[in-house]
């Protein structure tokens, strides 16, 4: 009897060819075989009489071959076999193309089902290359066949024998990973029944609850696995905070926060006393005022005797953040330091005296404050702003300039909490999701090339009126993409000859630090009218005056990233505009853009990023690390990923080893080993 750990070997018809093949795909095993979900299904059940054939339909038809069916060779490396079948409304012929077997396969006068696409009306109508079965006697309808993305070298009808050994091998019950309480709870099939309705569905309900089967399975394992990861740091002792008194805080800060900010602050608090190492997310969509709480945080720490650090992406950031910051603590006593690449020798020695003696506070700066010379004499604090621009291992090298330091890291890219407990697994999130009062709203447009001359004369109109504008192209130059997209070095000139008494000026990442700073600060100041840049500007200084966004080639970037550069304007009291040109590139593109100019929200701009780009293409590289899905999708599976997510930290808290769950605590252990890119681990 052969078993699931039995290698595809035993299966006769697969030779070392076809298990090469296999092996490519990741199918060793026949319990392999099990895990390698269809993509597709063919309902061969809903049976079409050929009289009701259409061109374009696809159909299964009951038919009788009525011709013997004609190999005929066209030329080399080309053969083709006709035949005609028939029902009792009318013929069809069939086509099939390098199929030298189908003229034995297929019987004069015998009954078979064909399953393809028509083409042509009429006594023209032909299938090309459909599949077929025999009709077996007593059997009433057809079958759902499953569909595999197969290599070629491969067909349909050899996953089908595997799948059929693979089900035909006993499966031990105990080895289902979903506690049977649970499979009850939520109505879903055992594993062994599951993998049969995926491999051999009997009706169309079969497929759902395996599906969902599968999809509940693969997400409760992701949460216990990422709670676990989760529990082991809070086994770890932290720094404990007791001095929690932030009204003198609150008061200094001049201007009265929002709900969602004072309930991140509280989250924070509470960490900062739970004698454990804080590591929490606060993500909230752009101006949102998330700097409230690392500020908020820093104070903290000081009050007690500790300092802290906060890392920006970019010296034009931190150096925003050290100015509008430094005031607030100087109000509560507290010294602020700016640390970034571009300082000189003698102030960078002095700066990290200060930082190492704890003189400094609170420390701001980049990537410059992981430089092995910098020493803290007590570090209690770490915040990590736009988290998504720096590694796991950034993060790491900050936190280990402290002895377990409590550590915040801040996204303006806003998820729904759900998928932000899933793709931040290892840390607590906190959701600020209102505006400051004040915060204007951004008039939003899509538009094609045709508009483009009334928009030069907009910019004219707005900058006139004392504003300024920003114009992002997707790059820097040419000949480094596409000729067709715009660049910001040839914009930039059309832009001049376009308004030629307005000062403008250019951005992009292949500027020196210095440089771009340079040009931003004058920009920031007033001093240029325009500024074309690339997405570097996605994060950068607030300029309050600035209140048009002008996005070419706007159907190139994501919606998130296009809603963050969007936030660049409507920060001040003008009236603001973002227009997007792209709009007269095809329904897809329209569409999408379409979602910016209907809603503000953040969260409902990710949600649909995520839903039309998939997770890998809206995270990029960054490295959330997350195994492998076969079949959840983190888009559309929310209401799952919640109920697996609340099961999952259910059964941890009454059993943290997962001991009672043998076969649960097997299967998230190799989910998380270390070899499967996991980078928690």
């Amino acid at each position: 009897m052969m078993t699931l750990e039995d290698r595809v070997s035993v299966v006769r018809g697969f030779g070392p060819k076809k298990v090469g093949l296999l092996e490519k795909m990741g199918i060793l095993t026949l319990g392999d075989a099990l895990s390698f979900y269809p993509r597709d299904y063919d309902d061969r059940t809903r049976e079409s009489h050929i009289a009701d054939l259409r061109d374009g339909d696809k159909a299964t038809v009951r038919a009788v071959v009525g011709t013997a069916p004609v190999l005929r060779h066209i030329r080399k490396g080309m053969d083709i076999t006709k035949l005609t079948v028939f029902d009792g409304s009318g013929t069809l012929n069939l086509t099939y193309f390098n199929n030298k077997y189908i003229a034995a396969q297929l019987r004069e006068g015998e009954e078979y089902l064909f399953h393809g696409r028509v083409q042509g009306e009429g006594r023209q109508r032909t299938m090309v290359s459909p599949s077929c079965e025999k009709c077996v006697t007593g059997q009433e309808k057809g079958r759902i066949v499953p569909v595999y993305t197969l290599t070629a070298g491969l067909g349909q009808k050899d996953m089908e024998r595997l799948t059929a050994a693979a089900l035909s091998c006993p499966i031990d019950p105990a080895g289902d990973p979903i506690p049977a309480p649970l499979r009850l709870a939520y109505g879903l099939p055992d594993y062994q029944d599951a993998v049969r309705y995926i491999h051999r569905p009997r009706s169309l309900d079969e497929v759902y609850a395996a599906r969902r089967r599968m999809i509940f399975e693969e997400l409760f394992l992701l949460c216990c696995g990422l709670q676990r990861l989760k529990d082991r740091r809070k086994e770890e002792n932290g720094l404990l905070f007791e001095n929690t008194d932030l009204q003198a805080f609150w008061n200094a800060l001049g201007f009265a926060p929002t709900a969602a900010q004072r309930r991140a602050v509280e989250d924070c608090v509470r960490d900062t006393v739970s004698g454990k190492p804080m590591n929490r997310l606060v993500q909230g969509d752009v101006g949102s005022g998330k700097t409230v709480v690392a500020a908020a945080l820093s104070v903290l720490a000081a009050q007690n005797g500790y300092q802290a650090a906060i890392m920006a992406p970019t010296e034009i950031l931190a150096s925003q953040h050290y100015e509008s910051l430094s005031a607030l603590f100087a109000k509560l006593g507290l010294r602020a330091e700016l640390l970034t690449g571009s300082m000189g020798v003698k102030a960078r020695r002095e700066t990290l005296a200060r930082i190492a003696s704890g003189e400094a506070h609170v420390v701001i700066g980049t990537h410059a404050l992981i430089q092995k010379d910098v020493e803290f004499a007590r570090l209690g604090a770490v915040v990590a702003d736009e988290q998504h621009r720096f590694g796991v291992a950034q993060r790491a090298s900050l936190r280990g300039k402290g002895q377990t330091p409590h550590t915040l890291v801040m996204s303006a890219t806003p998820i729904p909490r759900t998928l932000a407990l899933i793709l931040y697994g290892d840390l607590d999130v906190s959701v600020i999701d209102e505006l400051p009062p004040g915060r204007t709203p951004v008039a939003t447009y899509a538009v094609g090339e045709r508009m483009r001359k009334r928009i030069y004369a907009f910019m004219e109109k707005q900058i006139a009126a004392g504003g300024q504008v920003y114009v992002v192209c997707p790059l820097v130059e040419a000949g480094e993409g596409e000729m067709r997209l715009k660049n910001a070095e040839e914009h930039a000139h059309t832009l001049q000859n376009e308004l030629p008494h307005r000062r403008i000026g250019v951005l992009h990442g292949r500027m020196k630090p210095a440089e771009k700073d340079a040009v931003m600060g004058r920009f920031a100041a007033g001093e240029l009218d325009v500024l074309i840049a690339t997405t570097v500007i996605e994060v950068g200084v607030n300029v309050p005056n600035a209140n048009l966004m002008v996005v070419e080639d706007a159907d190139r970037f994501g919606l998130s990233q296009l809603h963050q550069l969007r936030g660049r304007v409507g920060r001040g009291k003008r009236e603001s505009f973002c227009v997007f040109f792209g709009a007269d590139k095809g329904q897809t593109a329209r569409q999408r853009l379409k979602v910016l100019v209907d809603t503000n929200d953040g969260f409902e701009i990710a949600r649909a990023d995520l839903a039309q780009r998939g997770p890998g293409d809206f995270f990029g590289k960054r490295q959330h690390g997350l195994p492998g899905l076969k079949m959840a999708d983190l888009a559309s599976d929310l209401q799952l990923m919640q109920e697996a997510r609340e099961e999952a930290e259910s059964i941890l808290r009454e059993d943290p080893l997962l001991c009672g769950y043998p076969a649960l605590r097997g299967r998230v252990e190799r989910m998380f080993r270390p070899d499967s890119g996991e980078i928690f681990n």
